[in-house]
């Protein structure tokens, strides 16, 4: 298993997350490129197996199922002691994880229990011989530091939102793997999960995000957004940290540098002027769409189709269209 990697497929709910596709994606191409198989490690609850067909789609050779009722939430000490131990019996050339809340948590407890650093946050992985070569952004992305990884094994963790996910089926084959301690006997017990939001769907896994700036003027014209939204009927709604921080909406919206990132399909930017911290948030957004009265807003250097007018006008207008091209299919 010289050149083979592994995966921590992040899983929610009894499903994988876009996050876990997108790195698998990442670790076929890895693999790839130094002759080994992709390995997908899952935890969760009863059935969680029934995932293996949706990571094998994408480029899984083997799907390592972890089933336990003490899986069907994130289980840090567990997860972690299971994963080093599989990395090393398993003597995998490197492990990827999403860098996600779950993935840094984790990637590093995993780093400590093998002595071994973590490559973070990266936007890039490939294989330069035998060498790994990882690639992560500074400064906001003004820098892209190129890093190269000989150690064994390298631990990786992939933005979200930074590789694209294409179909490179393989078996998917799935084994059942025990995990390494039980679950109940960890020293932190979940007594609760609380899901933001109700129904709304996640910023990190919305095909479609509406998002927010100063340019709406107050907390109530973000209605607008949300009627946007709600009319392509699969889109989250975002805010800049201006907007969060005066309480518009809650920090959970918050999109950029220290918010979250994010790269659905459509990215509509609404007022928002385009601050470097906002862009490093949503660049890697398929298809920019930015409105704002002001032609010269850096907004519209990173936008693939741009606006200029006033919001107030342009919103119930675009809502309207976008209904009435849904009603006729």
């Amino acid at each position: 298993m010289a050149n083979n990697i592994l995966v921590v497929a992040e899983a929610r709910g009894g499903d994988v997350r876009k996050v876990a596709l997108e790195v698998v994606a990442a670790a076929r191409s890895l693999a790839d490129g130094l002759g080994g198989e992709v390995h997908a490690i899952v935890f969760g609850g009863a059935g969680i197996g029934a995932v293996a067909p949706k990571l094998g789609a994408v480029g899984a050779d083997v799907v390592l199922v972890v089933e336990h009722d003490g899986f069907a939430t994130y289980n840090a000490e567990a997860v972690a002691a299971t994963v080093a131990t599989q990395i090393t019996t398993g003597g995998y050339r490197a492990a990827l994880f999403g860098a996600s809340a779950m993935g840094q948590d984790l990637a590093p407890r995993i780093g400590a229990r093998l002595r071994v650093g973590v490559a973070a946050d990266v936007v890039a992985v490939s294989a330069d011989g035998t060498d790994i070569v990882v690639r992560h952004p500074m400064n906001t992305n003004k820098i892209i530091a190129t890093m190269v990884l000989s150690a064994t094994p390298a631990l990786v963790s992939v933005r979200p939102g930074a590789v694209s996910v294409g179909t490179s089926a393989k078996a998917g084959a799935v084994q059942s793997v025990a995990s390494a301690m039980d679950p109940a006997a960890g020293r932190v017990k979940v007594t609760g999960v609380s899901m933001g939001g109700g129904a709304k769907l996640d910023l990190a896994e919305a095909p479609v995000i509406v998002s927010g700036g100063r340019g709406l003027k107050a907390a109530e014209n973000f209605s607008l957004v949300e009627e946007l939204a709600a009319a392509f009927g699969n889109a989250a709604v975002g805010a800049t940290r201006a907007v969060t921080d005066d309480g518009w909406r809650p920090h959970s919206d918050q999109i950029g540098q220290t918010g979250r990132q994010v790269s659905p399909d459509l990215y509509v930017a609404v007022g928002i002027s385009g601050a470097i911290q906002h862009i490093a948030g949503m660049r890697n957004s398929k298809t920019i769409v930015a409105i704002n009265k002001d032609k010269d807003a850096p907004i519209f250097k990173v936008a693939d189709y741009g606006i200029v007018g006033d919001v107030f006008e342009i919103l119930p207008a675009l809502t309207a269209a976008v209904k009435a091209a849904r009603a006729q299919g």
